[in-house]
């Protein structure tokens, strides 16, 4: 069903990653977020539990390693549920295709995962879909909230960890299921190894730190 026509260019990655459009990104995102609520939420831990009760229960392939991070997945939970942002209406899927450049204004489409959620988690998902250098992690989450802030930076980095630890499950459940000719468990991988990195990376103990600090 087509609702409406947008005159503009569809985003890529490099477009998500030119300094220039972070501030444009970030204010499409606020104007969202000061809109109506929507009636349902949206909350990557719950969801990630869905889908690893489904994997376990089909019996469906895990990449390696991927219980044995769980723990480290709810030390992380746990941390960020000490100063939860309020939730505001999202888009969840912020990936590049989803930005229609209009010209005077940034358009986000695409609201299958539209949900209630912390804006931190809108702006970690676009650094981690678009694959941003932790720069322009800061650039954008500046743009966003107005000033410098290292714990919302820290926190938009989290759940841009929990978005790949999370959406890895989805891959692994869409490479059982899917008809479609794609590589699902590639994609999946690629995001994988992503989210590994970063549990592994001796900074992941200073931003559980500083997202439960609220510094």
């Amino acid at each position: 069903m087509v609702v409406g026509w947008i005159d503009g260019r569809t985003f890529t990655e490099a477009d998500v990653r030119n300094p220039v459009n972070l501030p444009r990104i970030a204010a499409a995102c606020r104007l969202l977020h000061a809109g109506p609520r929507f009636v349902s939420d949206f909350n990557m831990f719950d969801i990630q539990a869905r889908y690893l009760s489904l994997v376990q229960a089909e019996g469906y392939r895990l990449p390696a390693r991927y219980l044995d991070l769980m723990p480290a997945f709810a030390r992380m939970r746990a941390a960020m549920e000490v100063h939860p942002e309020p939730t505001v209406p999202c888009n969840n899927d912020l990936l590049a295709a989803n930005f229609i450049d209009g010209g005077d204004r940034l358009w986000l489409i695409d609201y299958e995962y539209s949900g209630n959620n912390e804006a931190s988690f809108e702006l970690g998902n676009i650094w981690s879909e678009s694959t941003l250098h932790l720069n322009l992690l800061d650039v954008l989450v500046e743009s966003y909230w107005g000033h410098n802030l290292p714990g919302k930076t820290a926190r938009a980095r989290l759940w841009g960890l929990a978005s790949q630890y999370g959406w890895t499950l989805w891959a692994a459940i869409q490479t059982s299921i899917s008809p479609i000719d794609f590589d699902y468990w590639a994609w999946g991988m690629e995001k994988y190894d992503r989210a590994v990195a970063e549990f592994d990376s001796p900074g992941f103990e200073r931003l559980l730190l500083e997202v439960a600090t609220g510094h």
